[in-house]
């Protein structure tokens, strides 16, 4: 968008909203000048099929507004990203109701980087964190930027092995002056500074239930895959995943224990046609035949090395298995004492075989 055609755009942008149909579709009979538009005559405007409230939505002014976004714009590191402006993503264009604005705060070279997002539960199990860590640092050391949503649990972890890899996007369903969760303010702050914040939503606005599946519209908009890593059977995640099926783009889902009712979503997308992921290099792999960049060669994860146990500790690693249970239960299995059993769980989870699971329970990985 033109610097002299901006404040115009923003009376229109904050009077229609990010996602009207009606006002792409005015722009583009104006041939994108907002100015054009809002010096039209009613008659005409009328003759356009616009009823007498979207008559007045063209020519209503909104100073505070749009002073507002000029300031913010030109503090360093923010930007205002109009739909017709070089640095808008080229994905993003591409879905149905994409939005017409997006602030960002950070980095905007980052928008035109090839992007999977990751997503799932807010309330994940140690577990679930470690996978969304490890996929996401993988991915992001890949050269992939990690996209996610800024929330707690998955996303969070997420984005915070993404920065100690390589590069992060977060789009947020608040105004970019807004954070939420307010505990993610550090980690919105580090994302600011060294990766990209994004949002539709105009300066002010505060979290609202419905903004979130609209939020979740962009992240799977910009990427070329959205990865679930745990989710309940009801999720805001599936709306993600749902979201990039319908939008043409790639979906993984990681498995877990039938036993846990967090990753009861990731069976069923993987019931439904999603991409069964095990290891970020499969992800890697898929996505190789897809885009015309180059994905640096993966080096897995190595599992620990039994031969540094004992026997005994090896015997105790055995009767775990990869469901989660009860030091009661193990002791059952093993036959060993109560101390016996706490002091070498205490051993295996230090040298990473095994870690906490909810419930006070304990699950080899």
């Amino acid at each position: 968008m033109q610097t002299e055609l901006l404040p115009d755009f923003l009376h229109l942008f904050h009077n229609f909203g990010s996602r009207s149909v009606m006002l792409k579709s005015l722009l583009e009979h104006f041939a994108g000048d907002p100015s054009c538009l809002r010096q039209t005559a009613e008659a005409e405007l009328r003759g356009l099929g616009l009823n007498r409230d979207q008559v007045a939505r063209v020519s209503i002014e909104r100073p505070d507004a749009v002073d507002a976004d000029l300031i913010w714009a030109g503090i360093p590191g923010n930007h205002l990203i109009c739909y017709d402006d070089p640095a808008y993503p080229a994905l993003l264009r591409q879905i149905a109701d994409y939005p017409l604005m997006l602030y960002a705060s950070g980095d905007p070279a980052l928008l035109q980087s090839p992007q999977v997002a990751i997503v799932g539960s807010r309330q994940c199990t140690p577990g679930g964190a470690q996978h969304a860590y490890d996929f996401a640092a993988q991915l992001a050391a890949s050269g992939l930027t990690i996209t996610s949503g800024l929330a707690l649990g998955i996303d969070s972890q997420a984005h915070r092995a993404a920065l100690d890899r390589g590069k992060t996007v977060a789009v947020t369903a608040t105004g970019l002056d807004i954070v939420y969760p307010r505990r993610n303010r550090r980690l919105a702050s580090e994302i600011r500074e060294r990766g990209l914040l994004i949002s539709e939503f105009s300066l002010g606005t505060r979290a609202r239930a419905e903004y979130f599946p609209q939020r979740n519209r962009i992240i799977s908009g910009l990427a070329v895959a959205t990865l679930v890593v745990e989710a309940a059977s009801r999720s805001g995640s599936l709306i993600t995943a749902r979201l990039a099926a319908e939008q043409g783009r790639e979906v993984f889902a990681v498995p877990g224990s039938i036993h846990n009712p967090q990753t009861r979503g990731c069976h069923q997308l993987i019931r439904d046609g999603a991409r069964l992921a095990e290891t970020p290099a499969e992800i890697t792999g898929e996505l190789a035949s897809l885009m015309s960049f180059v994905i640096a060669e993966q080096v897995p994860r190595e599992a620990p090395s039994l031969p540094e146990l004992d026997a005994g500790h090896r015997r105790l690693l055995d009767t775990i298995g990869f469901d989660p249970v009860t030091p009661d239960v193990i002791v059952e299995r093993s036959g060993l004492t109560i101390d016996q059993v706490s002091s070498m769980l205490l051993v295996l989870e230090l040298n990473d075989f095994i870690q906490s699971a909810p419930g006070g329970c304990f699950v080899r990985i």
